[in-house]
């Protein structure tokens, strides 16, 4: 049996969920079962890899309720630990070879702000150290914390050079979304 890894997409550039996506369509192709559980999408959008996800089996759980990074919104701080136990129970459930779980690292830098009724790195932390040996654990979202990256077997940090934001052209379907 061979040992899962732990992969981080992080940094200020785009295209973090989209690595660990292409990751995903790689590993369908292999018959690997998959899972991803978003944290701060919101349940109100659709988002254009849902369909596409869907068609190759993988299974999509979006919990969040957006984020308005407001110190008042205990509707973030609510959904990030509803998703949080979700998200753990996945894991654990064993029945997976990869798991994303998508922008956990924006609900640690949250927690950092806004405490949450959990110690969310902690027990992500604890997580790590417990997960199946052969699940594949991808962590995407900016800000990932150094002790989450200590932990990692790979950690690539997506860095902005240049984007069509700074030109006035709005997020586009099919690119961003």
């Amino acid at each position: 049996m061979e040992k899962g890894l732990i992969l981080v997409n992080t940094g200020n550039g785009k295209g973090k969920t989209t690595a660990a996506l292409g990751l995903l369509v790689r590993a369908t192709g292999h018959n690997k079962k998959c899972a991803v559980v978003q944290f701060i999408k919101s349940t109100d959008f659709t988002y254009g890899e849902k369909a596409t996800l869907e068609k190759l089996g993988v299974e999509l759980y979006t919990l969040g309720a957006g984020c308005t990074w407001n110190a008042a919104d205990m509707n973030t701080a609510e959904a990030i630990v509803k998703t949080w136990e979700f998200a753990r129970n996945l894991v654990l459930s064993d029945r997976y070879d990869i798991v994303v779980l998508d922008e956990i690292n924006i609900a640690l830098w949250f927690e950092s702000k806004h405490p949450l009724s959990i110690d969310l790195k902690a027990a992500l932390l604890r997580l790590l150290a417990e997960k199946p040996e052969r699940l594949h654990l991808v962590l995407t979202g900016r800000y990932a914390p150094q002790e989450i990256m200590d932990a990692a077997d790979m950690v690539t940090e997506m860095k902005m050079v240049k984007h069509h934001y700074e030109q006035g052209i709005p997020a586009m379907e099919g690119i961003e979304f």
